[in-house]
This record gives structure tokens, C-alpha cells and sequence, in this order.
């Protein structure tokens, strides 16, 4: 019996030496999580329990139980890396089955999918129907868009300016924006995008009248008038016709130099039609905050909502998970949010191998949901969690395992005496 206890001793701390040895073997591995041999005693026992001077039968391995603690977030600036700041595991598709991981090593494969380095690709929340948001139900591959982002017509046009109280009228009674002498101030020209992208050129144009506190101002785009009642030109023509101006709007202020008319400061233009093919731009003038003070004319502020088409620039991550692609044209679109996913049990999840983890009944059923929420860890985008296996640590349990296992080996050599002295008796 002596010999088995000795020999259960020695593969005790055999594979307690095999642990550490994995350990070691991990300390450069991304996101791995050390593990931890676990022992317990052995005794015989008969139906009728165990007496009161039974010895123990050795030792046995129950348990290598993997330490899921946080590890460093090293910085790698490389936008796909992903890190875990806290609670949960990157959830991933492989051949369709759900994987988890800790290890955000991602790539993009040759269909744009973010994938790991084993092809699971990322699953993330895929956003909503009306864009303000994500389906919390509804996972989804990863996948990063190469095509171009699309044009935005301009719909508003936003304008703060203030005007010089003590302007005189234009020399010239009739108004031509060829001719300075017949307008005081003008918006400098505002650049605005039809359907197709194409960029335009809005200009204001203000003329002050004989009222005190009033003006009059003149829209045009590209060089044709889109006040109310405007009869747009046409430069085609044989020969051309030149655009007729209609009724300019009034604006009127307050003794106090603020604006009075119109009350919301909203100036709706007429239909733009570009020659480019686009859609007619209809848009409106936002002139909110404008005032009439002192001696000189400032433009504080100009503004409008549409854009050209876009080149994809960069993706970029938040905290939150949300994944974003940035065009050259300043518009950000997003893509998914990160799905991470928890365990009541991480211990009782199944390893894989390559950094991955499937569930088990001993792991629980898993809990899905957005990072940055409930217990769930934050995102941490150009950086990649390291092993949690600490070497020093390791080391000195390799020396505590060689010494067992010597011990139990010399226990072993002394029982052979034993036995040989007895043998030997005559």
C-alpha cells in the first residue's frame, strides 16, 4: 500500500509540475488565464465508514482550475485590438457554434468579417432600423465597409452675422451682386452640397434701406437668385437669359440692435435645380442670433448640414464597445457595438484551446450585453490584455512541485529498502 501512496505522491506533483510548465509555457500568450492544480486526499472506506486509525491512500488531482483575474492592457495603438477592462468575454462565431475569448488579437479576413486568428469572427449588436442606436437581441458579424460614404444634400444653411448700425443706403438704387455699389455686405459665399455631392455656393447679399433698422438681403446660389418669387436664369440659352431677382427678404431689428423680422429668423429659399443632375436643393436660412451694433459688419458664424461622399479614413472603438467607421468627409457611421458575454461559473467553461472557451452546465447559461454596462468591462481599443501568469510566481511553485516530487521519491526508495530487508531475513 506504501508504494501507491508514494506513487500517487509523484503524480501528484507531476502534474502539478505539468500546470506550472503550461503556465510558463503561456506567459507571452494574450489574454490566457493561469490555472491552478488542485489536490485532494485519498482514504479507503467500507460500507461500514471509516475506522479511526484508517490511513490515507495518497493524493489526487481534482481540479485545474483556470484563474480568470484581470490581466495588464498593454498599448499596441492598432485599432483592432481589443482589450477587456473588467467582467466578460469577446463573443465569437466559429462554423456558426459561439465561442468566447479574452484574446482580441482581431484582423479583418478577405470578405472585410473581423475575425481572431483562427477566423471566429466578432459578433456584435447590429444597429437599429432608424440609426439611433443598436438591437440588444440581434447579434451579428462584424463586418467593416470598404464603400464609399454617401453625399447629404444641404437642407440648412446657418448664418449669424451683425450688421453695422450706422450703414448708409447703396449708392446704385438697384440691386446687381455684380456691382458693389448696389448692396453693403455680403455673406462671402457658403459652400453646399447637392444629392450627388456636388458643391455650390450660397451667397447673402444685404442692402440697407431708407427704414431705420431695416435691410434687405439676397439669397443666391451659384450665382442665381432663390429669393421668394426669384425667376431663375437660364446660361444655356441663345442667347442666355439672365436670372430676375424676386422680392429680397426684410430683415428688421429691434433700437436695441436684435432681430425682430423674421420672428424665428427663418428664410425659406426657393428650389435650387443644379445642372449636375442632382435633385433640386431646397433649403432654408438660419439667421438665429443675428444683430445690428456699431461700425463694422462680422461674420460670426456660418454652417450647413450637408456633406460630399466620403473615403473611408479609419475605424475606431469606444468604451462602450461602439464601433465606428470614419470618413473623409467627417461623417461617422456605426457599424455594430461589441457583444460581450458572462458566466455565473467562468471556471466551469470548457477551453479549446487557441484562447477560446465554450459553455458547459457547470459554466451556467451565458448572459449577453453591451459593454460599459451592468457587469460587464469596459472596451479598451488599440490595446490587448496580457497573461495573467505571473513568472516569479511560477517559478517558486516549480520549486515547491520538484521538491514534493523528490520527496515522494525518496519515500519510495525507502519503502524498496524496507521491503529488501525484510526479504532478506533469514
Amino acid at each position: 500500500m506504501s508504494f501507491n501512496i508514494s506513487l500517487s505522491g509523484i503524480n501528484a506533483a507531476n502534474a502539478n509540475l505539468n500546470v506550472t510548465a503550461n503556465n510558463i509555457a503561456n506567459v507571452n500568450t494574450t489574454g490566457f488565464k493561469e490555472s491552478r492544480a488542485e489536490f485532494a486526499d485519498l482514504f479507503n472506506s467500507t460500507s461500514y465508514g471509516l475506522s479511526s486509525t484508517a490511513i490515507g491512500s495518497g493524493a489526487r488531482l481534482t481540479n485545474v482550475a483556470q484563474q480568470f483575474s484581470q490581466g495588464n492592457i498593454d498599448t499596441t495603438g492598432r485599432s483592432l485590438d481589443l482589450a477587456v477592462a473588467g467582467e466578460g468575454f469577446f463573443t465569437l462565431s466559429m462554423n456558426g457554434n459561439r465561442v468566447y475569448s479574452r484574446a482580441g488579437n482581431f484582423q479583418t479576413d478577405s470578405n472585410g468579417y473581423v475575425v481572431n486568428p483562427q477566423g471566429a469572427r466578432l459578433q456584435v449588436f447590429a444597429p437599429n432600423a432608424a440609426g439611433t442606436g443598436f438591437e440588444a437581441g440581434q447579434l451579428t458579424d462584424l463586418r467593416l465597409l470598404t464603400t464609399d460614404s454617401p453625399p447629404r444634400p444641404t437642407s440648412n444653411v446657418e448664418l449669424a452675422f451683425t450688421l453695422p448700425a450706422n450703414s448708409a443706403v447703396p449708392t446704385v438704387a438697384t440691386f446687381d451682386p455684380a456691382d458693389s455699389n448696389s448692396y453693403n455686405q455680403s455673406s462671402g459665399g457658403i459652400t453646399v452640397y447637392d444629392s450627388l455631392g456636388v458643391s455650390h455656393t450660397q451667397t447673402s447679399y444685404f442692402v440697407k434701406t431708407a427704414n431705420p433698422n431695416e435691410w434687405q438681403v439676397y439669397n443666391y446660389v451659384d450665382g442665381i437668385p432663390v429669393n421668394d418669387g426669384s425667376v431663375p436664369g437660364n446660361p444655356n440659352a441663345v442667347p442666355p437669359v439672365p436670372a430676375v431677382p424676386g422680392n429680397p427678404i426684410t430683415l428688421q431689428f429691434s433700437d436695441s440692435g436684435q432681430l425682430t423680422a423674421p420672428a424665428d429668423g427663418k428664410i425659406v429659399m426657393d428650389p435650387f435645380t443644379p445642372s449636375s443632375g442632382a435633385g433640386s436643393l431646397n433649403m432654408s436660412l438660419d439667421i438665429t442670433g443675428s444683430t445690428q451694433y456699431g461700425e463694422r459688419f462680422s461674420l460670426r458664424n456660418t454652417a450647413q448640414d450637408g456633406y460630399a461622399s466620403g473615403k473611408l479614413n479609419e475605424v475606431s472603438i469606444s468604451e462602450e464597445g461602439v464601433v465606428y467607421a470614419r470618413y473623409s468627409n467627417g461623417v461617422d457611421v456605426g457599424l455594430g457595438q461589441v457583444a460581450l458575454t458572462n458566466f455565473n461559473n467562468p471556471q466551469g467553461l470548457k477551453s479549446d484551446g487557441n484562447n477560446l472557451w465554450t459553455e458547459t452546465y457547470t459554466s451556467g447559461t451565458p448572459r449577453t450585453g453591451a459593454p460599459d454596462s451592468s457587469d460587464f468591462g469596459q472596451i479598451q481599443a488599440g490595446s490587448l490584455e496580457a497573461s495573467t501568469v505571473d513568472l516569479t510566481e511560477q517559478l517558486v511553485n516549480m520549486i515547491t512541485a520538484q521538491r514534493n516530487f523528490q520527496a515522494n521519491s525518496q519515500m519510495l526508495s525507502t519503502q524498496d529498502q524496507i521491503t529488501q530487508a525484510i526479504i532478506n531475513i533469514r
